[in-house]
């Protein structure tokens, strides 16, 4: 259905609680489908990042919007309509991580050092990194400690946002962000600099 598409009762030119609160009044299938069209592509984005499948991802954006159209009725608004469906894939993908068997636990507290002794890691040696050197470093990340890095530093989530998104405090997402940003760092190093030194 091109995008351009007027809905009886919605406009694509509405606010998503605009359109919410039209499909309340009218329960008019359309007016989800607007918010389907919308948002299907950023769901699918977010689960291929995650599940890596193409046909995990497809699979996965067609029931997050089966969870978010029976659910609906319960979202009043107090945040974004993006970040409630942002947390609702997020879930949806770390449970089927999960079930898959493919990550051993969801940001486990690391016990081998003390946090006080970690080096802290800044943003810039992230942003830094050549786009291949990021990719590696990337893949050699576990499930949840890629996806942390990527809503930090590439959707730009906060840290308060994560803390509720994970069902942790705050405290707890800094450390875990800097054990990961210290991981990747490691990792980059032992890959890129040996490389660089043997050239």
């Amino acid at each position: 259905m091109p995008s351009g598409t007027s809905f009886r009762g919605c406009d694509p030119s509405m606010e998503d609680m605009d359109i919410i609160r039209a499909y309340r009044e009218r329960k008019h299938a359309l007016c989800f489908r607007l918010l389907y069209e919308r948002y299907a592509s950023r769901i699918y984005s977010k689960a291929i990042t995650m599940l890596h499948k193409q046909s995990e991802a497809e699979d996965a954006t067609q029931e997050i919007f089966t969870k978010v159209f029976l659910s609906l009725d319960k979202f009043e608004g107090q945040s974004k309509f993006s970040t409630w469906v942002y947390s609702i894939t997020y879930n949806f993908c770390i449970d089927k991580i999960r079930k898959d068997k493919r990550s051993r636990a969801l940001f486990a507290d690391e016990v081998a050092e003390p946090p006080d002794t970690i080096e802290e890691v800044p943003d810039e040696a992230l942003m830094h990194m050549q786009l291949n050197e990021l990719r590696y470093v990337l893949s050699q990340l576990t499930p949840p400690e890629r996806t942390l890095l990527l809503m930090k530093y590439k959707d730009g989530v906060k840290i308060k946002a994560l803390a509720d998104l994970l069902g942790k405090n705050e405290s707890a997402v800094k450390m875990q962000l800097k054990r990961t940003k210290e991981k990747a760092k490691r990792i980059h190093d032992r890959q890129f600099t040996t490389q660089s030194s043997n050239s």
